[in-house]
């Protein structure tokens, strides 16, 4: 009779207790951040006692098709962090401090090399975001993914008191709506990238025009982790909300986090776009579909009074981010007002 077992059947129990093993090690390098049981079922953490009313805010996402050209250009390191930077962002928008980060990482066989290149890319966002990497988990799937391919999801929990959360500024007509400087694509509209470099025929490796980068560094590079100084302003008060501009661009985004009786107004003379955004519109994307896939520059919008804007100017300084005012708030004067307003041309 044929003899079966679980490595025969592509999923080696030893390769994985070698990478936990490892992933120890490359976290105990890293003095900025504490662990809790790595290895273990489950992970344990704290919650600060003299938060009085602690409510928990939780967030997961992955980093989409971007992993496709993490594979093609053979760069893993940086992708953990925008695994991150996709869930932390979102947190930080509640006004909430993220806590700690899991991941999970899924491939057809694992490839310990790869793995430690992820890990360490988490491990860094983490870091930047300043919440612990909790645990995680690493699954072997033969069969449903191919050998050389993996998928990655994140998950986030931040804490804030629930006085915070009845404090709201209220937003006005007038209020200022200001761009923070993204890295690039962040980690969406990948599916549409590739799709124009497949049947244009780029190749990864050849110069963005008027670049001394390749297209596929400037499309690797992570996403922005804005953690700091969004929960800086908001302490300050300075803040009064803001936007994290991801899948569905500024015009879906913007939105969700303006009350029914306003509308932003966005000027889109305000800025210029950088030559990767330029580019990829070059490429046969209309001004419409750039602002609804990407976010063109703009990782994050904040809404400020605009008497504070000064404060808020000097207060970004630290951050070494650039930032732009983009537009303001009006006041719906009909029912058939639209969500957001464009003027200008990118």
């Amino acid at each position: 009779m044929k003899k079966y077992s679980y490595s025969k059947s592509g999923v080696s129990i030893g390769k994985g207790n070698k990478f936990v093993s490892e992933i120890k090690n490359i976290l105990n390098k890293n003095n900025k951040i504490k662990t809790q049981n790595i290895g273990g079922f489950a992970g344990l953490f704290p919650i600060n006692k003299k938060i009085k009313n602690p409510i928990l805010v939780a967030a997961t996402d992955g980093v989409g098709t971007k992993l496709e050209i993490a594979d093609q250009i053979n760069k893993h390191d940086t992708i953990g962090i925008d695994l991150v930077a996709m869930c932390v962002n979102d947190i930080v928008v509640t006004k909430a401090k993220p806590l700690f980060f899991l991941d999970y990482l899924a491939t057809g066989k694992l490839n310990i090399k790869i793995g430690k290149s992820v890990i360490k890319g988490i491990v860094k966002g983490c870091s930047e975001a300043g919440c612990v990497l909790l645990g995680g988990e690493t699954a072997e799937h033969p069969g449903v993914y191919p050998n050389n391919k993996y998928d990655l999801a994140g998950f986030s929990v931040g804490v804030i008191d629930k006085k915070n959360i009845n404090k709201k500024i209220k937003m006005k007509e007038g209020d200022l709506l200001i761009g923070i400087e993204s890295s690039g694509f962040h980690s969406n509209g990948y599916s549409l990238i590739r799709k124009i470099i497949k049947d244009k025929k780029i190749s990864l490796n050849s110069y963005l025009p008027n670049s001394k980068q390749t297209i596929g560094k400037l499309l690797i590079k992570p996403t922005k982790i804005y953690v700091n100084p969004i929960l800086d302003l908001y302490q300050k008060n300075i803040l009064k909300s803001c936007a994290h501009i991801t899948g569905g661009g500024i015009t879906e985004n913007l939105p969700r986090v303006i009350p029914k009786n306003l509308y932003p107004v966005i000027n889109l003379n305000s800025w210029q776009l950088s030559p990767l955004f330029k580019w990829i519109m070059s490429l046969g994307v209309s001004q419409k579909e750039m602002l609804k896939t990407f976010n063109c520059g703009h990782g994050m919008i904040a809404i400020i009074d605009k008497k504070n804007l000064s404060k808020f100017n000097s207060n970004f300084k630290k951050y070494k981010l650039k930032t732009v005012v983009i537009g303001e708030l009006k006041l719906k004067k009909k029912k058939d007002t639209k969500n957001i307003i464009y003027t200008g041309s990118l």
